[in-house]
């Protein structure tokens, strides 16, 4: 006997913070079905998305929570989300809230009048040099996402998949990624795999990438305030590292946000 399948309605709302396109999943999903509904929202040639997002009840602390849909942190996401709570919510300037892959809560500043939004991100639980084929480069681990940022490499996926074996000795990986830097142009090329979901994106932009490319670019700063803008395939993201004693004290991401209006999708 043939069974039917029984689809079901979503309201979603695709994100844009500076090309890192992002489905944002309004309705309640449970958290067995979601790396099933993000792959079919990925599949969906119309949306032009990278990833998909969820809301949540937050646990503890924090006025939303987001889940990426592999368990992940996204700081492009989170800025997206907290434009998208700004809005809904009367023009509010700045928003706390919990995301998945970062253990406290997370303050965004929005500002509307600009279509921009800042958000904190996580500091670095370790960064070392590492070799690839040759190729120096800097392993900066953001806690749950870890990236290799590379230097003089044209952007590959065969170079991606030499990198991998870097990446599994890192414990609690919920995502990793090459970023393929020019340090003279401040140009990057992100590519990016969530492990949950086994996907492999060339993204438009990459808000952890990005202060992984400041991390390195400002390792021989002992104290003060590295700034700069990365110019990624599709936008501008710009990072704020604070170092006091050569250790990262604080960092950030912040550029503009597009939003779109929430539509309902049957999948």
């Amino acid at each position: 006997m043939q069974t039917t399948e029984i689809k079901k309605d979503y309201a979603v709302a695709v994100l844009d913070p500076a090309g890192n396109v992002t489905a944002l999943v309004l309705s309640d999903v449970p958290a067995a079905e979601r790396v099933q509904v993000a792959a079919r929202l990925l599949r969906l040639p119309e949306l032009h998305i990278e990833q998909a997002a969820f809301l949540t009840a937050p646990r503890c602390g924090g006025e939303i929570r987001l889940e990426m849909m592999g368990g992940e942190f996204c700081g492009n996401a989170t800025r997206a989300y907290a434009m998208y709570v700004a809005r809904q919510r009367g023009g509010l300037s700045e928003v706390r809230l919990r995301v998945s892959g970062c253990d406290h809560v997370v303050t965004a500043a929005v500002d509307l009048a600009r279509g921009a939004a800042r958000a904190e991100m996580p500091l670095p639980r370790a960064v070392r040099a590492a070799e690839v084929e040759g190729h120096a480069g800097t392993l900066v681990d953001l806690a749950g996402i870890a990236h290799l940022v590379i230097e003089g490499v044209a952007p590959s996926e065969d170079f991606f998949r030499a990198a991998e074996p870097l990446f599994s000795a890192i414990e609690g990986l919920d995502a990793y990624g090459v970023i393929f830097l020019d340090r003279t142009s401040h140009r990057m090329t992100p590519l990016v795999k969530v492990v949950d979901t086994g996907t492999l994106i060339w993204e438009g932009s990459c808000g952890s990438g990005t202060i992984a490319c400041a991390v390195a670019e400002s390792a021989g700063l002992a104290d003060g305030l590295f700034e700069q803008d990365y110019f990624q395939p599709a936008g501008v993201v710009r990072a704020s590292i604070e170092r006091r004693g050569g250790a990262v004290v604080s960092a950030a991401i912040g550029g503009p946000v597009t939003l779109d209006e929430p539509v309902c999708i049957t999948l």
